[in-house]
């Protein structure tokens, strides 16, 4: 198995895990419908098929949903990870924050594919 299946099964399993996780958020059906979303992309990826537009939004939809959610301060929102202990949502600005990087990671996962389909 090459290095691009292992990555994007992998990936594929963690999207998964990350939408099972979500089914207790405040609205479940945007999250986990993003996830599941992402786990087809994987699968795709797994199987070797960049579709070339269908990535370009998708990477692009979760690069500006990121910048919407920025939190303001970074670091203020990993040190109230930190010192609450868990991973319960203690404020919908946390939330925000973790739906921005949620869509980052969904965005860097993708560009490998994406630079893939448009170098072809």
């Amino acid at each position: 198995m090459n290095i691009t299946k292992i990555f994007y099964a992998a990936w594929a399993v963690l999207f998964a895990l990350f939408a099972y996780w979500q089914f207790n958020d405040p609205d479940p059906e945007v999250w986990v419908s993003t996830y599941v979303v992402a786990i087809i992309f994987c699968l795709l990826g797994f199987r070797g098929i960049f579709p070339k537009i269908p990535l370009t939004v998708l990477v692009v939809a979760c690069l500006v949903g990121a910048i919407y959610f920025w939190p303001e301060s970074v670091s203020d929102w990993i040190v109230q990870e930190l010192e609450q202990k868990n991973l319960s949502m203690k404020t919908p600005q946390m939330e925000e924050a973790r739906e921005t990087f949620g869509l980052m990671i969904i965005a860097l996962v993708m560009l490998p594919g994406l630079i893939k389909a448009w170098k072809e």
